[in-house]
């Protein structure tokens, strides 16, 4: 539970920081593209801009889904349980090819035809606009979201978790009145 709450508070703090961070970036792009066409340095700012977003809200959806499983979790819910196994299937998964990718673009060079050669261009001044430490942390944040998954799915693995998840909480007594008070059966009426 605990691991899942910490993922779950990474993952808001990560869609707040790239929503922040997005503006200086920008910013520098834009000074470092003057001599690019307008209209080419416009469509790969509303790119920069659109992917900040669709970051921010996945990281948030994710955070509040890894929240409310270990919500579940804490309170012993089979479901939740197979749940957490299916959603650090799809993390680890997500986060291995985050890696890839963030791996791939650093090791192969672009290659692009003549008419590309200014959006090439581009695309390389976008990696130098962010602040030095964010590439950095999205490759951190890839390692440790693929490994946290990890621990979680070998967490719900154990047999104290076995045990966790199949206690049964005895049922509460339903209200209702008192129960009546015992009579002896000398108080009772003969038959007849």
């Amino acid at each position: 539970m605990a691991v899942l709450l910490l993922m779950a508070v990474v993952a808001v703090a990560y869609a707040m920081a790239g929503l922040l961070v997005i503006g200086g970036t920008v910013d520098r792009f834009r000074s470092a593209a003057s001599g690019a066409p307008a209209d080419q340095v416009d469509g790969t700012v509303a790119l920069l801009h659109a992917s900040a977003v669709v970051s921010a809200v996945l990281s948030l959806l994710a955070g509040v889904l890894l929240a409310g499983l270990a919500v579940g979790v804490g309170g012993g819910r089979a479901g939740a349980r197979v749940t957490v196994w299916v959603v650090s299937g799809l993390g680890a998964f997500c986060g291995c090819a985050g890696l890839a990718l963030f791996v791939g673009q650093r090791s192969v060079p672009l290659r692009l035809g003549a008419q590309d050669q200014t959006n090439g261009e581009l695309f390389g001044l976008i990696a130098d606009a962010y602040p030095s430490w964010w590439i950095p942390l999205g490759g951190g944040l890839s390692i440790g979201q693929t490994l946290g998954y990890l621990v979680v799915a070998a967490l719900l693995a154990l047999p104290a978790a076995n045990v966790w998840f199949r206690r049964r909480s005895t049922p509460a007594a339903p209200p209702g009145p008192p129960p009546a008070p015992y009579q002896p059966a000398s108080i009772l009426p003969p038959y007849s």
